[in-house]
């Protein structure tokens, strides 16, 4: 290295004072001793002038556009308060609302907004991760000039649990999701789970009761016989695989693992990455003596969030979609629902009936007119 002018040539330009080992003397000294003759610098400044910036020029069309960003940015991030923090490879979608005078957004601003604000606790935690949400679209918004930003975070929510019957300890993984919106007037965040379950069918056992009891008939029993032997035998129904998301919006603290397990209950069974024989036969005993529809299953969610949550205000948002896998038929079945927690208690608890509830996009403000 000491003799060669290429190397020593850009080492002395951005490290003159470092010293070789070898020689004791710095970049710049081995540089002077040796000919630089066929030593050419391309550039002598790698900082480009740009002549205008052309995202903050007007469009060629002009139209607002509701969402332009960047998405799929991964980051570790830590979570938690100190007694409970926990490390996650969180995935970030980044956007901004653009008004028809300005022609593009600052893509390198999203990084440096998101860089930024996880910065703010490089050597703590943040408390949840929709307050990091909130927080970025906050910095979004001020860092692209715009009149509207949106975060979404994803991430895997890992927690211990145990088989129920065996006891074996097994991780299960769940997701985790955070949304937040923020203008110049001020933000609102979502927090929510995504949870596989066990449903069973109640159409399909409900057949198989009705055979079941005219075989029966057939044979010869008693009515009163079939029906204990009805009641006192698991009936066989086809199951699915269950998949919900809840969002719940709120200012206040709302514990995803309270979330996950209120999801759970709602399901025919839970489901567990590692079972035994006795733990099959407990899930699959479970699941076939409380059947649900998919609708049975949404519904039973937002009950669930109206009982636990008696403490939250009533503009706090709900958001319930439960899906379920069919194995017998060649399509998927989904269920739906939303609203305030106010609409919802108004329903569920008083037996309204509510002609149009808060939609996501009502209570996030992405359907109002912003300046």
């Amino acid at each position: 290295m000491s003799k060669r002018a290429f190397v020593l040539a850009p080492l002395a330009e951005i490290a003159p004072e470092v010293v070789d080992p070898v020689s004791g003397k710095t970049a710049q000294e081995l540089l002077d001793s040796v000919s630089q003759d066929e030593i050419k610098k391309v550039a002598t400044n790698l900082h480009i002038p740009l002549d205008r910036d052309i995202q903050s020029g007007q469009p060629a069309v002009h139209v607002h556009l509701g969402r332009t960003g960047v998405v799929s940015i991964r980051k570790a991030i830590l979570i938690g308060h100190m007694d409970d923090q926990q490390w996650f490879d969180a995935t970030f979608d980044l956007y901004a609302a653009l008004d028809p005078t300005q022609a593009g957004a600052h893509m390198s601003r999203f990084s440096d907004a998101l860089e930024e604000v996880i910065e703010q606790f490089a050597t703590s935690s943040w408390p949840q991760i929709e307050v990091l949400a909130e927080q970025m679209a906050k910095t979004i918004v001020e860092r692209q000039k715009v009149a509207r930003a949106e975060v979404y975070i994803r991430t895997a929510l890992p927690l211990q649990k145990w088989t129920p019957v065996s006891g074996r300890r097994t991780q299960e993984v769940y997701g985790l999701i955070a949304q937040a919106v923020a203008t110049r007037q001020g933000s609102r965040r979502m927090v929510g789970v995504e949870v596989e379950g066990m449903v069973a069918c109640p159409c399909a056992q409900d057949m198989v009761r009705s055979f079941a009891r005219s075989r029966l008939q057939e044979e010869g029993f008693p009515e009163d016989v079939i029906a204990k032997m009805l009641d006192v035998t698991p009936l066989a129904t086809h199951n699915q695989r269950g998949r919900a998301t809840l969002l719940i919006g709120t200012d206040q603290n709302v514990e995803a693992k309270d979330l996950i397990n209120l999801v759970e209950r709602a399901m025919s069974s839970e489901n567990y990455a590692l079972l035994k024989r006795p733990d099959e036969l407990y899930i699959v005993n479970k699941a076939h003596s409380n059947p649900r529809f998919v609708e049975d299953v949404a519904r039973e969610i937002m009950r669930g969030v109206v009982e636990k949550y008696v403490e939250l205000p009533d503009d706090t948002f709900v958001s319930v979609r439960q899906r379920n896998e069919e194995t017998i038929h060649k399509y998927d079945v989904e269920a739906e629902g939303w609203g305030t927690l106010g609409e919802l208690r108004s329903e569920i608890l008083d037996n309204s009936s509510i002609e149009r509830h808060t939609t996501r996009e009502a209570w996030l403000g992405l359907t109002e007119l912003v300046k």
